[in-house]
């Protein structure tokens, strides 16, 4: 399985790769804006959490994560709606931010679970 750190930096360069064939307009340049955003503060904020400080920090950041992808696969899905033609592309970038996402849901359920089962 590809490392983590790889595939949202993947995700976001194919993103970006979108972008670039997307005709423009005012919805395009308004969505695509937003969503290299999002699609890019996946794996920026993925790297952030691999250096959390403790349980409840890792949480955290994989929380800004997970919203992030959620939101990327927003856009995208708004994206299709306005380029019907772009079906393939984004479709692709849709599956994997909702595979990423559910990794992401995930990694929190299993450190908040291994939280509740520490002594003390």
């Amino acid at each position: 399985m590809q490392d983590l750190k790889e595939r949202t930096f993947a995700f976001a360069a194919k993103v970006g790769k979108l972008v670039q064939e997307l005709p423009f307009s005012t919805i395009n340049k308004a969505y695509t804006s937003q969503l290299i955003r999002c699609s890019s503060s996946v794996g920026a904020n993925y790297r952030a959490a691999r250096r959390a400080k403790s349980d409840a920090d890792f949480i955290h950041k994989l929380k800004i994560v997970e919203e992030e992808a959620d939101e990327s696969v927003y856009f995208l899905e708004l994206l299709l709606f306005f380029n019907p033609v772009y079906r393939n592309q984004i479709d692709e970038l849709i599956d994997e931010g909702s595979s990423l996402l559910k990794i992401f849901v995930a990694s929190v359920k299993t450190v908040r679970s291994k939280i509740k089962k520490l002594p003390g």
